[in-house]
Order: C-alpha cells, then structure tokens, then sequence
C-alpha cells in the first residue's frame, strides 16, 4: 500500500512537472493564445483578416478599363486591402512585385490586383496599361495619367486617414481573435488604447503591430496566473 500510494505521489507530481513543462514552451495559454497575434501572417491569412474599408464590402469588381489605385506610405495597409478584395473574387489574381530579381510571371485575370505596380519594369507596364484588363494597383506612385491616356476610368483610393481609432480596433481585434486557444475570453484593445497608439504612431499599421508585437512578447514571459483574457493593452506602451 505505501509502494502504491507512492507510485501515485509520484505520478501527480509528473503530471504537474509536465504542466509546468508546456505552460513554459507555450506562454500564451495564459491569455487563451495560441501565438503572439501580432506576430507575421502567411498571405492566406491576411486576406482573411482583413478589414476593408467600408465603402468596398460590397463594391462589385471593377470591369474592363477600369483600375483602381491604392496609393499611400508603406504600412498604411495597402497589402492587406488588396488581399481582402482577392479573396473575395473569385477570378482575381494577384502579384506582389520583389523589390530585387526577376519580374514574376503575371496571370491573365479579371481583375488583376499587382502590389508595389510602381516596380513593374516599364516595359511591362506599358504592356500592362495597354491591356484593357481590370487593374487593381497598390502603388507609392499616382499611376493615374498613364491609366486614363490609355482609356482608364480610374478610381484613387489614398489610404492612411482612414484608419482611425475604430478601425484600428477592428484590425487588431480580428488578429486576436485569429489566435485564440479556446472559448471564453481574450485579450482586448479598447478605443482609448488604440487613439494612443495613433498618437505615438500616426496612421501607420505596420509599426503599431511591431510594436505591439514586442510589448506583448515580453508580457507573456512575466510570471502570472492561468486567467484567461486578462492581458491588459491599457497604459504606458514604452
């Protein structure tokens, strides 16, 4: 009888050391994560959490002749509105343009989206241009005169002043929610917290999710209780 109620002494504390074990090789279960949410996405899941503007949820797809360009600073969200819209047609094709190497092969589609169309060797791009195919652009540059010397109707859309305390709150909101582990609660960014991010970053996505990124890397590695959805994103972010 003591052999066996040692053996069960024993066999508790292993599963307690395990215990121990996985909360250490998996810090976010404490906030009901399952990875830091603002960690890279693969492509696939930007398209799905992004957050289009309201005036595209239910904008049909452009047609022949038509091109829309998304122009604005790197990080204002210009890839992620792209990518929603893809997603959403089916018969869409999209083309990120590399800073270096060759120019990648680009589909025949309606629409076309290419991002970074700045980068498109000129060649190429007057090809592109002269197509008549309904284009999709992400761009650093107006590409409006060449789109409508060559019979364009052509609708700009100038991001950055749009993402506001409300959107940003929808875009980060949605990546938590990506990341979530099991029912019940999780983290929240509130409006009062997503206005002084906007305040220290401006309209810039990209460096409010870096930065979240590595203020929420740390917490996760502060010893605290299993109380699920208890990460506070309210307060001092420096």
């Amino acid at each position: 009888m003591k052999f066996d109620s040692k053996l069960e002494a024993n066999r508790k504390q292993m599963s307690t050391d395990s215990t121990t074990a996985v909360t250490g090789w998996r810090p976010w279960q404490a906030w009901n994560l399952n990875r830091n949410p603002f960690g890279e996405l693969t492509r696939s899941e930007r398209a799905e959490l992004a957050v289009l503007l309201d005036d595209l949820e239910q904008q049909s797809t452009p047609g022949d002749f038509q091109a829309w360009q998304f122009i604005g600073k790197c990080g204002r969200g210009k890839t992620s509105q792209m990518l929603g819209l893809q997603r959403r047609w089916s018969d869409s094709a999209y083309v990120y343009m590399p800073v270096d190497g060759p120019c990648p092969d680009i589909p025949v589609a309606r629409p076309l989206l290419i991002d970074e169309f700045q980068r498109v060797p000129r060649r190429i791009r007057t090809q592109l241009i002269r197509s008549g195919l309904p284009l999709v652009l992400g761009t650093h540059r107006d590409m409006s005169r060449s789109l409508r010397g060559a019979g364009y109707r052509v609708r700009t859309i100038r991001l950055g002043h749009q993402n506001t305390a409300d959107h940003l709150c929808k875009v980060l909101n949605r990546r938590i929610e990506h990341c979530r582990l099991f029912e019940g609660p999780v983290p929240k960014i509130r409006r009062r917290t997503a206005e002084d991010l906007i305040r220290r970053f401006g309209s810039d996505l990209r460096a409010i999710e870096n930065h979240l990124y590595e203020w929420t890397q740390a917490q996760a590695f502060l010893p605290r209780p299993t109380d699920h959805g208890q990460m506070q994103f309210d307060g001092d972010f420096e």
